[in-house]
């Protein structure tokens, strides 16, 4: 018998560029720089909506809103996910809790945390105890030790209906 519970795992990055502020999660956060993208490149939302659209079996961000189509040019991360979870609740699931992961050498993250959590979790319409998020930094290594690059990893947890 197949298991009621599905785990999904979304992951993003994107280069960053000089302006500001860099939205992560929903949230603008105060900084010197912002990511590129073809949307308003939400490096977390982005991993969050391909968790629950792979938990659920479903196609990925990239199929649901591709770069090639000019209406998804600047267009806000918060709709691409509250779009993408309709799908996986019109497929017959829910979420259970998401665990993510954003690593930016800066800004630190930590302050933001539970401000972040909490938009991701007005988005979906859950309680804010089901969505868990931590911050990395690159340790000065590679891009993101460097500041060219923020990457974000999520799981999540859904359930059948």
């Amino acid at each position: 018998m197949a298991s009621s519970f599905r785990i999904g795992l979304g992951e993003d990055s994107h280069r960053t560029t000089d302006g500001g502020p860099l939205r992560i999660g929903g949230v603008d956060v105060p900084h010197s720089k912002q990511l590129v993208g073809h949307s308003d490149a939400d490096v977390l939302l982005h991993a969050v909506t391909d968790a629950v659209l792979g938990a659920a079996g479903l196609p990925d961000i990239g199929h649901m809103f591709p770069n090639t189509e000019e209406g998804n040019r600047n267009r806000d991360s918060a709709d691409m996910l509250r779009l993408a979870y309709d799908r996986v609740v019109n497929n017959g699931y829910r979420l259970v809790n998401l665990d993510c992961v954003v690593s930016a050498q800066e800004p630190k993250l930590g302050p933001h945390r539970e401000t972040i959590a909490q938009r991701i979790a007005d988005i979906l319409e859950v309680d804010a105890v089901a969505v868990n998020v931590k911050a990395k930094t690159g340790e000065g290594l590679g891009e993101i030790g460097r500041g060219e690059l923020i990457a974000a990893r999520c799981v999540a947890l859904i359930e059948m209906i």
